[in-house]
């Protein structure tokens, strides 16, 4: 009995001073994902793992899933509780130069696949379809091209998707809707054209800012997303007309459709129990609206937040503007509006910051600090009016 403790003793004391007394070590983690990851740092280049990054510590000498890591494997990568499956990448960001090779699709228990900001190149691979448990997938801030592989929109347990910040090129996929689990996309800071497919049902928060998108935004596009609390679409040159509904998304609290090519805006006054109750910040600055400042928006209970900043307007700056309780920051500046500033925003008092400056307005004090910057001068305004007095 005494050599038994003897024994148990000695081999705890060799696994705790990794194994320096010489015992083989048996092999925990699966050899498919051990022939995996050989794989995916066989396509990084060697030039670009630095000694002290975590991909420098993978030295298949050593089991991967093997404790206590005090000198391989020592970060990039988590096993599952029973030390026999890979179910984390997480890289440093180290600059890391490669593909991501398609044998990554044999890690079935990933829950996890994170390269962000690193310098990986090629194209997503296909194969990440495999991943039936991932959850997160974050290639942001790399170099990646191509387009965006239909194949991942079969993971059902996706909850969420970053791919901005690289090269990725052509059409979303059609099937972006089968993405159930999806609550927040950012695909934004890529090349991606054309218009937007329906969108994943129980999204959160969407972002697909600075692409070549365009079209009109459709109600069908957005339909049953009712837990959609941001939009984030700027830059980009989606057009045509923007339509009531997308302000009365139930959930709906950020939207930023700035620096494209929306024409009109239609806007209606929100119901009370109903949607844009929530909508805190709406920016569509930088379009080409015409007509009239939307008086509506004034009646929005929580909206604090609002740039019609270098569009087409014209007219009077709506009343209910200066009476809204909400508003804290506004931006109409390089429009052609006119007449006198309601006195809820300039008066003494008030409270609202922003700029109503390059328009053609009277009366707008210095005092204030939305009177700062100067108005056009009278002649172009004349023009814009046609030689009606505009002030």
């Amino acid at each position: 009995m005494q050599n038994i403790i003897y024994l148990w003793v000695t081999i705890i004391l060799c696994i705790h001073t990794n194994n320096k007394c010489g015992f083989l070590v048996q092999g925990l983690t699966s050899s498919t994902d051990i022939e995996a990851l050989k794989a995916f740092k066989a396509s990084i280049k060697p030039s670009s793992i630095t000694p002290w990054s975590c991909i420098a510590s993978w030295n298949f000498t050593t089991d991967p899933c093997s404790v206590p890591r005090r000198t391989h494997f020592t970060c990039g990568l988590t096993c599952t509780a029973d030390n026999t499956r890979i179910n984390q990448i997480t890289l440093d960001p180290a600059g890391y130069t490669g593909t991501l090779t398609p044998l990554v699709s044999q890690l079935t228990t990933l829950v996890t696949l994170d390269l962000s900001d690193n310098s990986f190149y090629g194209t997503i691979p296909s194969s990440l379809s495999s991943l039936s448990k991932l959850q997160t997938l974050s290639l942001r801030s790399n170099s990646f091209s191509g387009s965006i592989p239909p194949s991942i929109t079969t993971l059902k347990t996706l909850q969420s998707l970053d791919l901005s910040h690289n090269s990725l090129s052509g059409l979303l996929p059609n099937s972006m809707n089968s993405l159930t689990s999806l609550r927040r996309m950012d695909l934004s800071f890529n090349k991606l054209t054309g218009g937007l497919p329906k969108l994943p049902p129980n999204l959160l928060d969407l972002a697909i800012k600075a692409n070549s998108l365009s079209g009109v935004l459709q109600k069908t596009t957005f339909e049953g997303l009712n837990q959609l609390e941001v939009v984030e679409l700027s830059d980009n040159a989606l057009g045509g007309n923007i339509e009531a509904w997308l302000f009365f998304l139930p959930s709906l609290q950020q939207l930023d459709l700035a620096n494209n090519t929306f024409i009109g805006v239609e806007i209606s006054r929100p119901v009370v129990g109903g949607g844009g109750n929530s909508l805190v910040a709406v920016d569509l600055g930088f379009n080409k609206i015409q007509g009239y400042v939307p008086a509506n928006l004034g009646a929005y209970p929580s909206l604090s937040f609002l740039s019609l900043r270098y569009n087409a307007l014209r007219g009077a700056i709506p009343l209910e503007y200066g009476k809204s309780k909400s508003m804290k920051r506004l931006f109409l500046d390089g429009n052609f509006l006119m007449g006198k500033p309601p006195a809820g925003l300039v008066g003494a008092g008030a409270e609202v910051s922003g700029s109503l400056g390059d328009n053609c307005l009277e009366g707008c004090p210095v005092r204030s600090q939305l009177c700062t910057a100067k108005q056009k001068p009278s002649s172009v305004c004349r023009q814009a009016y046609r030689g009606r007095a505009a002030r």
